[in-house]
């Protein structure tokens, strides 16, 4: 059974960080491609950032790049995201995707993701 399960959300104070994990079973990491969303109340879920896990290639979104980065721990089967300089309208749901992919490149539409943990909450607030 496929399933990504993220762990390391909560509250920080503005300008804190924050790590969060995405631990990935019942396939190999390895030959997907892996983003993170999240969603604020009241808004869309929004596309953070991605990797070809194979290749390593990654993308951000314009407002958290410089702030965030993605990495991978193919020994574990998993994936990271290293939250910097955390600000309010970083607060949200979390999630982890996955996307079996041969691809150079990754994804930022979360319509083509088929699988997803159950998300994680972080409040940036002091």
């Amino acid at each position: 059974q496929v399933q990504l399960v993220e762990s390391g959300g909560g509250l920080v104070q503005p300008g804190g960080s924050l790590r969060l994990a995405c631990a990935g079973s019942g396939f190999e990491l390895e030959c997907y491609s892996v983003g993170w969303f999240r969603q604020a109340p009241g808004k869309e879920r929004e596309a953070v950032s991605c990797m070809q896990f194979k290749d390593g290639y990654t993308h951000y979104t314009p407002s958290v790049k410089g702030r965030f980065a993605i990495s991978r721990d193919s020994a574990k089967n998993a994936m990271y995201l290293q939250m910097n300089s955390l600000t309010a309208e970083d607060t949200g749901e979390y999630y982890c995707a996955a996307l079996a992919s041969d691809r150079a490149e990754c994804t930022s539409f979360a319509y083509e993701y088929a699988h997803w943990g159950q998300g994680i909450q972080v409040t940036v607030s002091s």
